[in-house]
């Protein structure tokens, strides 16, 4: 049998009481079901790989899409789903809960909600409007599946705006207005992760890994961080090797094709995920 969205969450939550876990970001239902083969016990989607994958910049998918899209991930695999739900595609408060409310039923087992307007100056939503949202978006979940995991993201790092000082205070706002996870996507110091982490202690931190880090999960994990997610890299890392051996074809040569995957392991995988 399937595992249930109820399941699912009671499992994605029990992963964050204690230890560190690794958080791989599949941007489709294929790489989603490979990550599930290697024995991960949860995944993320990531909105710039899902967008790539659309011929879409990230954060210029629609709303309507991005929820057709969690619903096929959270079918894809039984694991639990974390969604890159942007900024909750809406401006003020009501309109982040509506959103939330449309996520919460695609069945994923959590989702994270940034403070970034997505205008292109970077600019954040004033600290009381992005408390509101995420006061929102608790409300949302709390009234229509209690059970789903909250991430309050602060997007200082990301938006050209590095100011530590007003990420730890945005993230302690934001565990205070309900959120049960926190994120500052793009800090990278150990003296920034470890004030984040004891920032919002005794609740857990998300770290994004995106590039070779002098870190190891190991590492991560004994500067408190519980779990470490990867954002686009996995679809970075797949586009890289597919430009390259496109590269290569329209230079007359089949070089680019020698670390390509077999059809036959392709097709073994596929046939497993279907049983």
């Amino acid at each position: 049998m399937p595992a249930t969205p109820a399941e699912k969450r009671a499992a994605f939550r029990a992963l964050h009481t204690s230890g560190c876990f690794m958080l791989p970001n599949p941007w489709d239902a294929g790489s989603a079901a490979y990550l599930a083969s290697l024995g991960f016990q949860a995944v993320a989607t990531t909105s710039s790989g899902y967008a790539w994958s659309k011929a879409q910049a990230d954060n210029h998918v629609t709303r309507d899409a991005v929820l057709a899209h969690l619903r096929e991930m959270a079918a894809a695999t039984d694991l639990p789903v974390n969604a890159d739900f942007e900024n909750g595609f809406g401006v003020d408060a009501a309109a982040v809960a509506e959103s939330v409310r449309l996520a919460v039923a695609t069945g994923v087992a959590g989702l994270s909600i940034e403070d970034s307007t997505g205008a292109a100056d970077g600019s954040l939503f004033p600290l009381a409007v992005a408390v509101a949202r995420i006061k929102a978006a608790r409300q949302a979940i709390d009234e229509n599946g209690g059970d789903t995991l909250l991430v309050g993201r602060a997007e200082n790092f990301f938006t050209g705006k590095p100011d530590i000082d007003d990420v730890l205070v945005r993230l302690r706002a934001y565990s205070e207005a309900g959120a049960d996870c926190l994120y500052a996507p793009g800090i990278k110091t150990r003296a920034h992760i470890e004030a984040v982490v004891k920032a919002v202690a005794p609740k857990p931190v998300n770290l994004l890994v995106s590039a070779p880090s002098e870190f190891t999960l190991e590492d991560l994990a004994a500067m408190g961080v519980r779990r470490v997610s990867v954002g686009g890299a996995l679809a970075r890392a797949a586009w890289g090797g597919a430009m390259r051996a496109a590269q290569a074809l329209a230079q007359g040569r089949f070089d680019g094709f020698a670390d390509a995957a077999s059809g036959a392991e392709l097709n073994a995988l596929f046939s497993k995920a279907r049983e």
